[in-house]
Formats: structure tokens, C-alpha cells, sequence
């Protein structure tokens, strides 16, 4: 199994991850157009509830493997990481089966709980996706483990290709015998999806199953591990992580109920909630693109930690804790700034109609997200996983309550979703930023580390809007709106990604180390005069 960097492989998943979240951008104004607004919706409604089931399923075990594996690789005993790996993918098995049967028994119930009684074929369309994803998740995991991150990012590809095909094609197909049908229709291509990628993992498994054991290992005495004591690892580290990520996604889907019946309650027609609350979700589905970034690098660093807390190597543990949170701030902080100044165009270039409003003022969310994701993936490596869990059922309980009372206002409705959601990633961030400083004892200052980028996002931001209204007004002399702002989107985004490059490298926010994260096919496209002036 070829080990790569922890930079190589989250530049690997993170290629990997910016081309799925760009697919499943691009398909939605399709969707919309074939099941409608409303239908889209309702269609969001159900695939929150998947999302549930899905976490529920995948979140926890995936992670132990990965954890388990990079653990004992770290102190040679190879023979027990393959044990916890087949023993932890029996267990994804037959959770699979058991929650895909839940929800095609309780589908009826689910989709009356969420308040989106439409939403009952789809869910049962979804079911079967779930199946697959946990067999999936588990060759994930076993390869991240290992430090190969390629199998993980390639299947993720195929899974939102395949994904992106039929989900159009069988909303098409189906919307002929109605909306429901429709939104069953589009979600028919997860299952799909979910079937090529764990098919292409248990290939590349079974090409490459023979482990090779480093010179020497014979002569290493190493600790070996009963059944017992390997399923109690998987359980200990499994379960409090699929309680902190379920408990997170509980919330979300209880959001789901609870925005509708707000909007409701504040005077809002149904029909016109089921769109305002699928304006909500493409305004999640838009930020999920840069956050596919920030997932690639936790799940990159979560082993490279846990290997370093394996044989109690401090200065690497604090160097990597160090540098994902240096990375995280880098990524998330020019993107937050990007969204926010081209909410418009960019909205107007997707189709995605109104609700460019949630993203002027939600764009924060990115960064916050961000932070607790390198935060949440830090504790989970170093084995504070509770820790993490209790801070984000407070954060989640804050943002239920704050949610329940600004929806209902109905000069701020949908709006509510966006303050109750930064108030409840602001809660936990400030609680796991304390535990860490006295865990590890690493002083880490996030205003003093955020601001050469935030410094260099203003200076982009500015570029950007000039960029864009010089180009956009003379392109429609000569072309149509849409046309116009595609190509002023696309050439103000290019120069402002110049633009916050330059304003680092000037302001020594990025050194010559940094760009070791950075592709050589990429760094070509870096002018020269940048790359000189470097430290």
C-alpha cells in the first residue's frame, strides 16, 4: 500500500473534493427545472433525511478504521490494523442493511416528522443508497488509514458522475406521473452513485490487498490485540464520534420541520415556505464547495495526528496542528470574502434564483464551519472525542432556539436560519479552542493568524469588484446578460485568486514551505514574479 504525504493526500482529496461539489452545483438549476422550485424543495427535505441516516451510519466507524489503522501501522503491527479493518467493515455491513430497511419501513413516518409529507417516495427511493455507502465508507476509511488517499478521492468522483447522470435522467423520466415521482426520480442517481463507488474500492481493494511488510518487521516485538479489545477500540472511538456528527445532522433535520412550520407560523404560504427553504438549502449546497476543501484536510490530518499521539511525538503533533489551522484560514477566509461580493453573479450564473441575500450575509458560516472542522478532527485525533461531541450538542441547542424565534419574524424569516446557524458554530469553536489550548498546550491565536488573510481578501475583494462591473458593463454591449456575467465571473474570480496570492506573498501571510501543498502542475500557473518573491 503506497503511503503518501499528508500534504499530497489533501491536495489529492481536495482536487477530488472541488470536483464533486462543483458537479452537484452544476446539475441543480437542471433539477429545478425539471421538478420545479417547490419540487426542489421538497426533493432537499428528503435527501436532509438520508443525510441523517447516512451519518448515523458512516460518520463513526470509517474514522475508527482510519484511526485504528494509522495507530497500529505507526507502531508496526500490521496484522491487527487488517483485523480492525475486516472486523469494523462486518459491522458497516450490517448497519447497512439494518438502517437502509429502517428507512424503507419508516419512510411514511419520516417524511410526516420533517413536514414534508411529499417527500415519502423519495426517501424510499434513498434507501438502498445507504447500503452501499457503508460499504463503501469502510474501504474509505481502511485506505486513509494507510495514508492513501486516491482510491477515497477517485470513487468520489465516480459516485457524483454517475450521481449527476441519473439523477437527471430519471427526474425527467418520472416527473410525468408528478412532482412526488420527480423528486423520487432525481434521487434515484444517489443510490446509483453509491453502488459504482463502492464497486471501484472493493476492486482496487482486492488488486491490492497484499500488504507489503516493511524490512525488519520480524524482528519487532509488537503488542498484539484480541477480537475483544479490537471491536471495544472500534466501539470507543466509533461511537462518540457518530454521536457528535449524528447529534449535528439531528439538528439540521430538525431544522428541516422547524424552519417550515416557523415560516408558517410568521404568515408564510406553504408552497412558498417549501421554496424559501430550498433557497436555504442551494446557499448550503454553494457553501459546501470550499468546505469540501477543509473536509479533504481533516480527513488528511486526523491520521497524520493520530499516528504522532501513537508513539507520543508532541512537536509533530503541535507542527501539524499548527499547519491545519494556518491552511484552514488561508482557504476559508478568501472564499468566505469571494462568495460574499459575487453573491449575485454567481446566484445569476447557476440559476439559482433568489435568495443571493442568504449568502451576502451568511458567507461567515464558511470560516466557522471551517475552524470546527479542523477543530472537531484535532479531538478526535488525540482522543478527546466526547469533548467534542458535548460542545456540539450546545452549539446545536442554541442554534434550534435561536432558529424557533427569528424564522417566525417576518420582516427576518429564512434569514433566522443563517443567525442561529453562526451562533451555534460560534458557541462550540470557543469551547473546543480552550480545550485544545490546555490539552496540547499549542498557542494558537486565531484573530492574530487570520489577519494577513483577511488583509489580503479585502485587497481581492476590491480587485474583484472593479474586475467584474468594468468587464461585465462592456460585455453586454456586445453579448447578453447571461453570457456577460459568465464571463466576468469567471475572469474577475481568476483575477482575484492572483490578486490574494500577490497580497500574501507581499505580506508574508505564505511562505516557499507553503507551496509543498500546492501540485507542481499547478504551481506553473503561478507568474514567476510571485513565485521570486517568496521566502
Amino acid at each position: 500500500m503506497k503511503e503518501q504525504s499528508t500534504t499530497k493526500g489533501f491536495a489529492i482529496l481536495s482536487a477530488a473534493g472541488m470536483i464533486v461539489k462543483v458537479l452537484s452545483l452544476l446539475y441543480i438549476p437542471f433539477l429545478q427545472h425539471i421538478i420545479t422550485q417547490e419540487g426542489y424543495g421538497i426533493y432537499g427535505a428528503a435527501n436532509s433525511v438520508y443525510v441523517f441516516i447516512y451519518v448515523l451510519t458512516n460518520s463513526g466507524i470509517p474514522i475508527a478504521i482510519s484511526k485504528l489503522v494509522s495507530e497500529l501501522t505507526a507502531v508496526k503491527n500490521y496484522k491487527d490494523a487488517i483485523r480492525s479493518f475486516k472486523m469494523a467493515r462486518f459491522i458497516l455491513l450490517i448497519l447497512g442493511i439494518v438502517m437502509s430497511l429502517f428507512m424503507i419501513i419508516f419512510a411514511r413516518p419520516l417524511s410526516s416528522a420533517i413536514k414534508f409529507k411529499q417527500s415519502y417516495l423519495a426517501i424510499l427511493a434513498l434507501a438502498p443508497a445507504i447500503l452501499f455507502t457503508s460499504i463503501a465508507s469502510a474501504y474509505r476509511g481502511y485506505f486513509q488509514g494507510w495514508g492513501n488517499m486516491a482510491p477515497t478521492a477517485i470513487s468520489q468522483v465516480i459516485e457524483q458522475v454517475i450521481n449527476t447522470i441519473f439523477t437527471l435522467a430519471f427526474a425527467a423520466l418520472l416527473m410525468r406521473y408528478g412532482m412526488e415521482a420527480g423528486c423520487a426520480g432525481g434521487t434515484i442517481g444517489t443510490s446509483l452513485g453509491a453502488f459504482f463507488s463502492a464497486s471501484y474500492l472493493i476492486f482496487f481493494y482486492e488488486k491490492n490487498k497484499r500488504i507489503r511488510v516493511p524490512k525488519g518487521y520480524g524482528e519487532v516485538s509488537t503488542k498484539r490485540y484480541t477480537s475483544k479489545q479490537i471491536l471495544k477500540k472500534i466501539i470507543d472511538y466509533g461511537l462518540p464520534i457518530t454521536i457528535c456528527v449524528g447529534m449535528t445532522y439531528a439538528g439540521n433535520l430538525i431544522d428541516v420541520g422547524n424552519t417550515k412550520a416557523r415560516l408558517i407560523v410568521g404568515g408564510i404560504a406553504e408552497n412558498e415556505a417549501n421554496i424559501l427553504y430550498g433557497q436555504l438549502l442551494k446557499y448550503q449546497q454553494l457553501i459546501n464547495v470550499p468546505i469540501a476543501i477543509i473536509t479533504s484536510l481533516a480527513t488528511a490530518i486526523l491520521p497524520a495526528i493520530s499516528s504522532a499521539v501513537a508513539i507520543n511525538d508532541r512537536k509533530q503533533i503541535k507542527n501539524k496542528v499548527r499547519y491545519a489551522f494556518r491552511l484552514c484560514f488561508l482557504i476559508a477566509i478568501p472564499s468566505a470574502f469571494g462568495l460574499a461580493i459575487l453573491s449575485d453573479p454567481v446566484y445569476s450564473l447557476l440559476k439559482f434564483g433568489d435568495g443571493a441575500y442568504l449568502m451576502s450575509t451568511g458567507a461567515i458560516v464558511l470560516v466557522l464551519m471551517s475552524v470546527m472542522q479542523i477543530q472537531t478532527a484535532i479531538l478526535q485525533s488525540i482522543g478527546r472525542l466526547y469533548t467534542a461531541t458535548v460542545y456540539s450538542i450546545i452549539g446545536i441547542v442554541f442554534k434550534i432556539l435561536v432558529n424557533y424565534f427569528l424564522i417566525s419574524v417576518p420582516e427576518i424569516n429564512i434569514m433566522g436560519a443563517i443567525y442561529g446557524t453562526i451562533i451555534g458554530y460560534t458557541i462550540p469553536i470557543i469551547l473546543n479552542h480552550r480545550t485544545l489550548r490546555r490539552t496540547l498546550g499549542v498557542k494558537f491565536k486565531f484573530l492574530a493568524s487570520s489577519i494577513k488573510p483577511i488583509l489580503a481578501s479585502v485587497t481581492m475583494n476590491i480587485t474583484v469588484f472593479i474586475a467584474y462591473g468594468i468587464l461585465n458593463s462592456l460585455l453586454r454591449i456586445v453579448s447578453g446578460n447571461y453570457l456577460s456575467n459568465l464571463v466576468a465571473c469567471i475572469v474577475s474570480i481568476i483575477i482575484g485568486m492572483y490578486t490574494y496570492l500577490l497580497s500574501l506573498v507581499v505580506l508574508g501571510g505564505i511562505t516557499r514551505d507553503d507551496f509543498n501543498v500546492i501540485p507542481s502542475k499547478i504551481i506553473r500557473f503561478i507568474p514567476k514574479f510571485i513565485v521570486n518573491k517568496l521566502k
